[in-house]
């Protein structure tokens, strides 16, 4: 059974690489602002590039964040990829600050870098702090593309599922089911990105089983 994954289109995501990464793993896609269509999606990425306000301001316009927070409570998994997993957080205080989707309690901060240069650019490893469908099948650390200056601090430990280290620790995947997220870009992260986006995809597969 081949999952179908909505892709939200707010204006602020890489979103043809996403959607194809996606493709590439068997999913059926769609690159969407449409709310019937992501309605009838069995699961829902979150993308995003740029700050965290703007973000949110897009998000809200176009009624994402009700119609989010509608498909979540239906089981439906939604998995947030760099500011779209900050934006699953209460709050940030990039620029002028501004409120998340309050999915996941915790606050996103600028990274603790001293003496590094901001935005962290390139290959980090990400080391899994517990097993998880959606790293099934991946090495520990595995090496995964980063591109941010912010990265989210969770009020609850348990919902951390990986970590890398730019000057200090920071969190780079979260997870608490049917929410996840990942700092870095899977579709840019070569055949472990993929894997993590085909495991995603059989989470949204096996989601619509138990609905069935």
């Amino acid at each position: 059974m081949s999952a179908r994954v909505a892709i939200l289109d707010y204006g602020m995501g890489n979103l043809r690489s996403a959607e194809k990464a996606f493709e590439h793993v068997g999913a059926t896609v769609t690159v969407t602002r449409d709310h019937d269509a992501i309605r009838a999606a069995d699961g829902i990425v979150l993308p995003g590039v740029g700050a965290f306000p703007n973000a949110m301001r897009a998000v809200r316009e176009l009624g994402f964040d009700a119609l989010i927070s509608e498909r979540l409570e239906q089981g439906v998994p939604v998995l947030g990829i760099c500011l779209g997993m900050q934006l699953l957080f209460d709050s940030s205080s990039e620029h002028e600050g501004a409120e998340g989707l309050g999915l996941l309690p915790g606050r996103v901060e600028r990274l603790d870098a001293p003496g590094l240069k901001i935005p962290e650019i390139g290959w980090n490893p990400v080391s899994w702090r517990r097993q998880s469908p959606l790293a099934e099948g991946l090495p520990e650390p595995c090496p995964m593309y980063h591109v941010h200056s912010y990265s989210p601090r969770p009020a609850r430990e348990e919902d951390v599922l990986g970590t890398a280290t730019y000057g200090s620790e920071f969190v780079s995947a979260v997870e608490r089911v049917p929410v996840y997220g990942t700092q870095f870009h899977p579709e840019k992260s070569s055949e472990h990105g993929l894997r993590l986006l085909a495991n995603f995809t059989r989470i949204a597969a096996s989601a619509l089983r138990q609905a069935a």
